[in-house]
Formats: C-alpha cells, structure tokens, sequence
C-alpha cells in the first residue's frame, strides 16, 4: 500500500473528508524538518559534549542523546505507518524500542566506565539503518533487527572475555592461520554476488567471511607488530598480511581487499614510525589498483561508470547515475519518508543506502549521519591514545581504521568521489554479517578501554599507597590521639606563609 491508498483509507475510515488526507500530508510533510532538526541537535552534542570538565553536564548530554534518538524513531515509525497502515511496523517499532532500551541500560552497567558517546552512537546508526531498511522492504528490517538483537546480547560478554583472556596478544600465528584458512574457504563452498566471489551460505543465510576475519586480522598485525624487533620481523608479518589481501583480490572483492591494506599500512606506520615503510606501501598499492583494473572486468566496468555515468547509464553507469539523480532530487531537507524512489538505486539497502537516505531524509540529514561516524572514529583514536598496553593500542587504531576507512569507501561511492567499491555503510547498511562484525568491533574497544582504565587505576593506587608504606602502617597499628589529628588538620588548613 503507497501512500495515496493509506490517506484514502484513513478517509474511510474516520469520514470521507478532505480534512483527513490534508492533515495526512501536513504531517508526512512536516515530520522531515523535526526530524533533520532532532538528528542535527543529536550531531552537534557528539562535538560538544567534552567541552568543560563538568561530569553531572556530560550525563545530562548523554540522557538527552537517547531521548533525542527516541524521539526520532517514533516519528520516523509513524510517518512510515501513515504511509502504509502496515501493522507490522508497530510491531516492529516496539521491538526495536525494546532493543534500544535494553542495550542503553545494559551495557553500561556490564561496560562500567564505557565510554557513553560511543554507545549512543552505536544505537542511532542502528535505528537510523533499521528506519530506511524497513522503508525499503520490511522483511530485511526483520532479519536485520534478529542479527543486531542477537550480536547485542553476545557482545556483553566480551568485556569478560578481554578481562579473563589478557593475554590476546601471544595469538598472533593463530590469528593468521584462522584468517586465511576462513577467506580461503570461499574457494571451496563459496557463491558469487556482484561479480566477487566472497559469500558463503549456511542455513539460508548469506555470511561474507571478510567482515568476520577483518577483526581477527587487526589482532593478527597488532600481535605481531607488537613483538616485532628487527626487519627480519616487519618482513614476515608484511608477508603474511599481503597473503590475507592476494586471496581477497582473488575473491575479486577489491573492496575489502583494500580494507585491509590501508589498515596493515597505518598500523605498520604507527608501530614502527618509519615513512619509508608507508610510502612503499602506497606505491605497491597503486601498481596492484591499475593491474586489477587490467585483470577484472567488473573492476573496468566500475571505473567506466565512475568515469562517465552517464554515458553508459543504460548499462554500468546505471547504479550511480541514479545514486546521484536521488541525492540530487532531496536536495538538502529530502523529499521525506515514502515520497521517493530509492527502491530503483540497485542494492539501494546496502551499497547504495547512503543515496537512499538522501533522497528521502535529506543530504543534510545524510551529513550529520557521516558526522556521527566520523564522532565514533574520533572517539575510536581517542581510546587508542589512552590504551597502556602497546597491543591494545595498536588493536584499537586498526579497528578505528577498519571503520572510518569502510565509511569512506561507501559514502564515495555513492556520491560519485571514488568507483563503487561494494562496501556496506557500518550499522547502517542492511547486511547481518556486516552488522556483527561492527558491533563486535565497538564491544572489542569497549571492553579494551574498561580493562585498561581498571589497570591504570589499580596502578595508581598501588603507586599512592607505595609511596610511604612504613607510615601507613604505623597509622593503622599506632593511630594517633583525637586532639594530635585535629591539630593536624588545623596545620594543613593554614594559608601559606602562616605562622
């Protein structure tokens, strides 16, 4: 049912009045502006909220962050209802309601000391992708909504994980073996989707291998990055690193492909801090981009519609020639929810999402989305600095590559600014194996920074209470007089200079 049968079926439903369908319009028209309005407030708290040092104003930020996003659920899920008088949407809209109330109370509780701006986040990307999954086809937001309900309950067990198992760092051979032998594995039992052969199906369900071994690949070149003492060691950790990008380019999956090169690159930089090692780095990769452009025809036929779309919009050009006329045609405040045509962008649910959001929701709208994840790899960075241990550190930095870098490749593609490279938007896009893997991604660093600020703080109290043991043992066996410790505190109160 459009939108033109749900207003003509309210009018029969409560009068055959024109009242009726004009206060439908007036409120599927404005609901867009309170809605770009609500999500810029959300945006702009992300950049402000660490301005002072005032905790009590920070939790006040945070509270009304969450009131902020579920304001703009329950707009979004009515307007999308006015359009189709669907009942599962309002069964879908609790739901989801219940999920976020159970994952903005739970996690930080089991996450004590979480960082909160990371979690808010974490959850209006996943409301905002579950809102324009459920536009384009409800029954991907029911499969989407499964995989992110059930990947939210398991990552509150990875803080215990990371505080039992400490130890993540003398893995670093196993790491490797279980990520390649896991790409190779779609050699073998592997489908082919979009001219990459990276899928594999296991009980109807469409897994990519890539999304899930990333992560394992980032502690695979910490471990060893972490260890490594001499070139001997950069030669065999950049070797085994390039046998994890050779079998993607092989899959033809150039996109993750690339995904993993620049995050091995950073992490080889940060670690040993040595330009010659980055700028080799992008000259090999800018040798390997041209010959996979000799190699691949769909890589070709990429190019050529990043290239000229519109010369060939008949044939390759067709994808961004309508990703850019839907940006085009929101303009910046959309055309609102359920007055565009984002179901014509091919893949319009996972590639090509962000031009759906523009459509409908506006390029503004669309923007403060890139702000909000650029908010979480800042935040990301911002970990990493903190991070103690080298490992972790060097961990938290690739993850944070991983994903700023996939946003990147993403939101150009779709705007034209580099070809297509068949990435998802992280939390955003609809994809299972896409949305596990990130949400693994920020419970990883969450529990890697809670571990590290219990660490510090044991440290600092064991540096405190070391520092003049024999008194505080003294005190506690020889407590001094009431009248002495008063006279005491008298003397530690007087103003400097005082006699």
């Amino acid at each position: 049912m459009d939108k033109q049968d749900a207003a003509e079926k309210l009018q029969q439903l409560l009068g055959n009045v024109n009242a009726v369908g004009v206060a439908h319009s007036v409120v599927v028209e404005l609901s867009k502006y309170i809605i770009i309005f609500l999500f810029a407030v959300y945006t702009w708290h992300c950049f402000t909220v660490f301005i002072g040092r005032d905790k009590e104003r920070k939790e006040r930020v945070y509270r009304h962050q969450i009131k902020l996003m579920f304001t703009i659920h329950f707009i979004c899920s009515l307007v999308l209802f006015l359009n189709s008088l669907n009942v599962q949407i309002v069964l879908l809209y609790v739901l989801q309601v219940v999920l976020f109330l159970f994952v903005s109370k739970s996690y930080p509780f089991v996450y004590e000391g979480m960082s909160r701006i990371v979690l808010n986040n974490m959850l209006i990307l996943l409301m905002t992708g579950l809102i324009m999954i459920e536009r384009l086809d409800i029954a991907s937001a029911v499969r989407q909504m499964i995989f992110a309900a059930a990947i939210c309950v398991l990552g509150l067990f990875i803080p215990y994980i990371i505080e039992k198992f400490s130890y993540f760092d003398i893995f670093g051979w196993f790491y490797a073996i279980a990520g390649l032998l896991l790409l190779a594995l779609v050699f073998v039992i592997g489908e082919e989707h979009y001219g990459a052969k990276n899928w594999i199906s296991i009980g109807g369900f469409a897994l990519q291998p890539s999304e899930f071994v990333k992560i394992i690949y980032v502690f695979f070149s910490a471990a060893f990055l972490t260890k490594a003492k001499n070139f001997k060691d950069i030669v065999v950790v950049t070797v085994v690193a390039a046998a994890h990008v050779l079998i993607l380019v092989l899959e033809r999956d150039l996109g993750a492909a690339l995904i993993y090169f620049i995050t091995y690159l950073v992490i080889l930089y940060v670690s040993t801090e040595r330009l010659i090692y980055l700028l080799s780095g992008l000259l090999c990769g800018s040798g390997a981009a041209v010959a996979a452009y000799h190699l691949f025809t769909h890589v070709q036929n990429r190019v050529i519609a990043w290239r000229d779309p519109w010369s060939t919009i008949d044939a390759q050009g067709y994808q961004v020639a309508r990703s850019l006329f839907a940006l085009g045609t929101g303009g910046w405040f959309g055309m609102g929810l359920g007055e565009g045509m984002p179901g014509t962008i091919p893949v319009a649910s996972s590639d090509f999402i962000f031009s759906a959001i523009g459509e409908e929701l506006g390029v503004f709208f669309a923007i403060c989305v890139i702000l909000v994840e650029i908010s979480c790899f800042v935040m990301f960075v911002n970990i990493a600095l903190k991070m103690t241990r080298r490992f972790y550190k060097l961990t938290a930095l690739g993850l944070a590559v991983e994903f700023i870098f996939q946003v990147f490749l993403t939101v150009g593609g779709a705007i034209k600014f580099i070809p297509s490279t068949g990435v998802t938007l992280p939390l955003v896009s609809y994809g299972g194996s896409s949305v596990i893997s990130t949400v693994v991604l920020f419970s990883i660093i969450q529990g890697m920074y809670v571990l590290n600020r219990e660490e510090a703080g044991d440290s600092e109290g064991k540096r405190r209470r070391g520092k003049r043991p024999e008194e505080e043992e003294d005190a506690e066996k020889f407590p001094q007089p009431k009248n002495v410790r008063q006279g005491a505190q008298r003397r530690r109160k007087r103003p400097a200079g005082a006699r």
